[in-house]
């Protein structure tokens, strides 16, 4: 007699006859590597120098680049950003764009959603200079979980439809993040996501960034999620089920892959970018912090093995 299978089971067994399928169908992906890059603001006051170091030493040859131009005078020098890059082969996949209480696309004041447009600009000048593709937004404030009130969808997307034409002027696509309740107040899953673009409705916001950890919490099935995501998920942020490197936790990081491949995200500029910020509330703090760098050398070492350990194991067993 044979136990039921419970339905997150039943589930991977289904994702897992389409991935053989589209093996089937094209066997050179049992070549293809999904484009790995890193995203540095976890790395906090670290120089860049030292953090392409680490990721050119473990054969990561992307960056998602910490959106740090939070005025005129800060941030990073798009000439410098280049010329530090170069020696260890690293190009910028795009930036991460910080939306806090200061500069939050839904919020009750004028001055602040002033602020939130006038960083997005910023940021996607820096983006386009360093040959970035994307700029990743949040529509609420990261660290503010409690509504203003129930015209804050509506707020974001006007505010971010007043700078959507500076992203096709920049040649940069605007990646929407869901983020779990415990952080923000709006935008959550995958399908508010889609929900929130469709409002925006404007070629240059037209795609999603997604993020394993905040998926574990508000969606019913992560594969699931990434294969709803579908053509519009550019960017996938990674972390265990702990928010450690991968491999410290329980995430099935096979169907993780097997999903992604099922989308077809070995083609173009779509990549999957860990962010293992440790568990806790809000971790922007983080970014502000001086970091040791032997607890990052092994959390960048520990997510690439696991991560491509796991993406030649599943072709094997397929």
């Amino acid at each position: 007699m044979h136990m039921k299978r419970q339905i997150f089971e039943e589930k991977r067994e289904r994702l897992l006859a389409r991935f053989r399928a589209l093996l089937q169908e094209h066997p050179e992906w049992r070549k293809v590597e999904l484009k790995l890059s890193w995203s540095n603001w976890g790395f906090g006051l670290e120089p860049l120098e030292q953090s392409a170091r680490r990721l050119h030493a473990n054969g990561i040859r992307w960056i998602e680049l910490h959106g740090n131009r939070y005025g005129a005078d800060l941030g990073y020098r798009s000439q410098d950003v280049l010329q530090t890059l170069a020696p260890y082969e690293i190009q910028v996949a795009g930036v991460c764009g910080m939306f806090g209480p200061q500069n939050d696309l839904s919020s009750n004041s004028g001055l602040v959603r002033q602020a939130a447009v006038d960083y997005i600009r910023r940021q996607l000048e820096l983006c386009h200079e360093v040959g970035g593709s994307y700029l990743l937004i949040v529509p609420g404030a990261v660290g503010r979980p409690t509504p203003y009130d129930a015209s804050e969808f509506d707020r974001s997307v006007e505010t971010l439809q007043r700078v959507a034409d500076d992203f096709i002027q920049a040649g940069v696509r605007g990646a929407v993040e869901p983020i779990r309740s415990a952080e923000v107040s709006l935008i959550h899953t995958v399908a508010e996501a889609r929900r929130y673009i469709a409002a925006v409705n404007h070629p240059g916001i037209q795609h999603i960034n997604g993020d394993v950890y905040h998926m574990q919490v508000e969606e019913s099935n992560i594969a699931e999620a990434i294969q709803e995501a579908g053509e519009q998920l550019i960017n996938l942020h990674l972390a265990d089920s702990n928010r450690c490197a991968l491999g410290d936790g329980s995430l099935d990081v096979d169907a993780v892959l097997m999903a992604l491949y099922v989308i077809g995200y070995a083609d173009g500029l779509r990549f999957v970018t860990p962010e293992p910020l440790g568990p806790g509330g809000d971790p922007y703090p983080a970014m502000f912090g001086r970091p040791d760098p032997t607890l990052l050398d092994r959390l960048v070492s520990r997510t690439v093995q696991t991560w491509r350990e796991r993406e030649t194991q599943i072709k094997i067993l397929a």
